[in-house]
């Protein structure tokens, strides 16, 4: 199998514990919201990961046809406790309890997908020297988050700007950045004026999500969707979702199209905790109605 995508991230035991106090456990992290979404809008996916052996059957419940699961050994998973303080999901804390060992070149299947999309969810997990060498094999899809998150000497969150973005986003075919992230790499503001710089940094097509929409700025223009869902129970994995219901539509749609299929596929995923679990032809019948 030749996947449309190759995910590449670290598979997370998270503890979610939300503004009531109720706690809940699963498995999370972005290559599964990614892989799912991704595999729900029509595309073969392969998802490449890390995790300790004792941990093997955390991949059971995520068998599916058309996503293949590539395991490389790792002397811990990792795990994270999100603590929300609203009943939306927007305000929250991240600790990090543990992490898996961070990716090399020698772990990537030799398999050559249509797109590598690297799904981090810290910096360091899929080590910048990556980017370049895949680059050069398919085209290459970043999630900010995977070069901005770390965590300080307590295992608290922190955002710190990349270091290496004017050199390596030429790299980069699609990145997505929320509002916040966009902020700390560019200092605007204005989520338009962040992408377009993003883009001016050389990547090809930057995603900009926000709890209201869906921004997308490329060479032919700037591309706008709202965001439809009723409530915010499924808010976790909101960017994870957009951009890979993005990255699978858009194989073979236009910009404009695949803007509004990735906000309309979260919407409905946010109206559900989980991963999506709906269907193409639920997220066409959400377009229809905007």
């Amino acid at each position: 199998m030749r996947p449309d995508i190759m995910l590449i991230g670290h598979v997370s035991k998270d503890i979610m514990i939300d503004h009531l106090g109720e706690e809940t456990r699963l498995t999370g992290g972005a290559v599964v919201q990614s892989s799912l979404a991704a595999l729900r809008s029509g595309s073969e996916v392969m998802a490449v990961t890390k995790i300790s052996s004792e941990d093997a059957s955390l991949l059971e419940p995520l068998q599916s046809p058309g996503l293949e699961w590539v395991i490389c050994p790792s002397g811990a998973t990792t795990s994270i406790r999100n603590r929300y303080y609203t009943e939306d999901k927007e305000r929250r804390d991240v600790e990090l309890l543990s992490q898996a060992d961070p990716f090399t070149l020698d772990d990537i299947p030799k398999t050559v997908p249509r797109v590598f999309h690297l799904a981090g969810l810290f910096s360091g997990e899929i080590p910048d020297d990556l980017i370049e060498p895949l680059s050069s094999r398919a085209a290459v899809a970043l999630d900010a988050q995977g070069v901005l998150r770390t965590m300080d000497g307590e295992g608290d969150l922190l955002f710190r700007d990349w270091a290496r973005k004017r050199e390596l986003l030429k790299f980069v075919r699609f990145f997505k950045v929320d509002a916040a992230e966009a902020e700390i790499l560019t200092g605007c503001t204005d989520r338009e004026e962040a992408a377009r710089t993003l883009f001016s940094w050389g990547a090809t097509e930057v995603m900009l999500t926000h709890h209201t929409e869906v921004l997308l700025y490329s060479r032919e223009g700037v591309y706008r969707a709202p965001y439809t869902n009723s409530s915010s129970v499924g808010r976790t994995g909101r960017g994870d979702t957009t951009f890979a219901a993005y990255l699978s539509w858009r194989r073979e749609h236009s910009i404009s199209e695949s803007v509004r299929f990735a906000a309309a596929l979260c919407s409905l995923k946010m109206e559900s905790p989980g991963p999506f679990s709906g269907t193409v032809a639920m997220v066409l019948e959400r377009m229809d109605r905007r």
